[in-house]
């Protein structure tokens, strides 16, 4: 069985997706959540879940092994970002090599980076006039959104749509390739 951590920021809507995506499944499973902002809605998910979550410390974060240590002790196989929005140190990246993954509501390069999350995302993309936006699910490395790309999934823009509309088009292909992308990478 292996062992799934998810960082998270948010709501945690693709933390949940994955959740039921391993339910009852006996090759993996979510057992560890981490979230940086107090009262998000993934703690939620967590206690509904019966899976033990963590409040990220920033200082301990950035400046020690602490967590670290705690994810080797659980014994995590990969670690998922689930809208999680604080660059991940060095030193958690070195301790899992090509064991972090990431999704970007882009095609990655463009509109990737510091600052590039959520509704920035859909501004940019929109007021950009781009024919299409999807998804980049990629690993994480020491940079943001700079990682290789695992999988890229495009939805048509519209002249008609909005930040607002594009991103439930774009919330509809992380919710159905994001969970399959976890499950592949555990089982290569």
């Amino acid at each position: 069985m292996k062992n799934i951590a998810i960082f998270a920021s948010g709501a945690g809507s693709n933390a949940q997706k994955i959740i039921d995506h391993f339910r009852g499944s006996d090759k993996a499973a979510v057992t560890l959540i981490l979230c940086n902002k107090p009262g998000a809605g993934v703690f939620t998910i967590a206690e509904n879940e019966h899976i033990p979550s963590i409040l990220i410390d920033k200082e301990r974060f950035f400046k020690s092994d602490d967590y670290i240590q705690i994810l080797k002790e659980a014994n995590i196989d990969l670690i998922v970002l689930a809208g999680f929005l604080w660059k991940v140190p060095g030193n958690l990246v070195q301790a899992f090599p090509e064991h972090i993954i990431n999704i970007h509501p882009a095609l990655l390069p463009k509109y990737g980076g510091k600052g590039m999350y959520g509704h920035f995302v859909h501004d940019a993309v929109i007021s950009a006039k781009e024919p299409e936006s999807g998804i980049t699910i990629h690993f994480v490395n020491e940079k943001y959104d700079d990682g290789a790309t695992i999988l890229q999934e495009r939805c048509t823009i519209t002249p008609d749509d909005t930040p607002e509309t594009l991103a439930k088009k774009v919330q509809v292909l992380e919710h159905k390739f994001y969970p399959l992308i976890v499950e592949r990478l555990l089982t290569l």
